[in-house]
């Protein structure tokens, strides 16, 4: 029996130290492990320098690169409609240092505008949506039309009479009155322009009727009062525009917003992924860069990681329809 009993405690105190020790080790190796970030990250943009997404992804990277004392580099990746930078930072190390900034087309539109892509963004680990621009619908002022209603009844009491300016296949000013003939069976005509500059001056001039265009863009003019704002195409009115009605007021369920968000490679870690969605979601709330942000006619969003999937999902739905019933095809 004596034996038994030293030997049952022996066991016991091997098995104490044994579990001491790997809990030390564990300890150890943790202490070890490197934190997150230690070294510089890459913030990919699918557009050209000094754009709004530009802007917005430096205003984030500089508050970030102070807050973790560690670079947060932005690296333009501009060309073939976003694919270029989706496709860069989709075979990416899920290492979380190389990250994207975009705007919709490369998340949500282009994998059914496009004929092929080379990455799935729907693989994309979905980091938060940083802040959105509402689409406007504006005519030259002084005209007959002064609100939504006016100009839908206009449009179907003679079809094809009145054109809107629109740019580029699967930009804003393209897929947005897209969505608007799609949701009111009306028949406007689109005149085509290379961007929302030169459709913006053909608006001014009056050689169209209407511009589906970023409230960014139509904003000076609208308060100048050389543009009248029918209606602004985000969910909610917009806070630089309060007096203007949505779309969505006379049209329930429009919504035509460019909004801007960061995502990861496939299969990033959920706690960078977190960490990301936090800390952007705290540098939204400091006063320069709500300033900032008012400046540019953008409004913060700061969504999770799981709003932003959501969303991602709702968007992808609501711009594949209008795509296909449009027609539009990008080889």
């Amino acid at each position: 029996m004596l034996k038994s009993s030293l030997y049952i405690k022996t066991c016991s105190w091997l098995m104490l130290f044994l579990m001491s020790g790997a809990w030390m080790c564990s300890g150890y190796a943790q202490t070890l492990a490197p934190a997150y970030p230690n070294k510089a990250v890459k913030l990919i943009i699918p557009s050209p320098p000094g754009g709004g997404t530009d802007v917005l992804a430096r205003m984030i990277a500089t508050k970030l690169s102070e807050k973790w004392s560690q670079p947060v580099v932005v690296e333009s990746r501009a060309g073939a409609g976003g694919n270029i930078a989706a496709e860069f930072v989709y075979k990416a190390p899920p290492d979380g240092y190389t990250l994207m900034l975009a705007h919709p087309a490369p998340l949500v539109i282009n994998k059914t505008l496009y004929s092929k892509i080379t990455y799935d963004p729907e693989q994309f680990t979905p980091i938060t949506v940083v802040a959105s621009v509402p689409n406007v619908l504006v005519t030259k002022a002084g005209g007959s039309i002064q609100n939504l209603q006016q100009l839908i009844n206009a449009a179907k009491a003679a079809p094809d009479k009145l054109n809107y300016a629109s740019g580029a296949i699967g930009s804003p000013s393209s897929l947005t009155p897209d969505l608007f003939k799609y949701m009111t069976g009306v028949k406007i005509v689109g005149i085509p322009f290379q961007g929302s500059a030169p459709a913006l001056m053909a608006l001014l001039g009056a050689q169209v009727d209407m511009l589906f265009v970023e409230l960014s863009t139509a904003l000076p003019h609208i308060r100048s009062g050389k543009l009248k704002a029918i209606a602004v195409a985000s969910e909610k009115r917009s806070s630089l525009l309060p007096e203007t009605p949505t779309l969505a007021e006379t049209l329930p369920g429009f919504s035509a917003a460019v909004w801007f968000g960061i995502v990861g490679p496939p299969k990033l870690a959920s706690s960078i992924a977190d960490l990301w969605a936090h800390a952007v979601s705290e540098t939204l709330k400091m006063p320069d860069v709500a300033k900032q942000l008012a400046e540019l006619s953008m409004e913060p969003v700061a969504s999770t990681p799981l709003e932003l999937a959501q969303y991602m999902q709702e968007e992808s739905k609501r711009w594949s329809s209008v795509i296909k019933m449009s027609g539009s095809k990008v080889d």
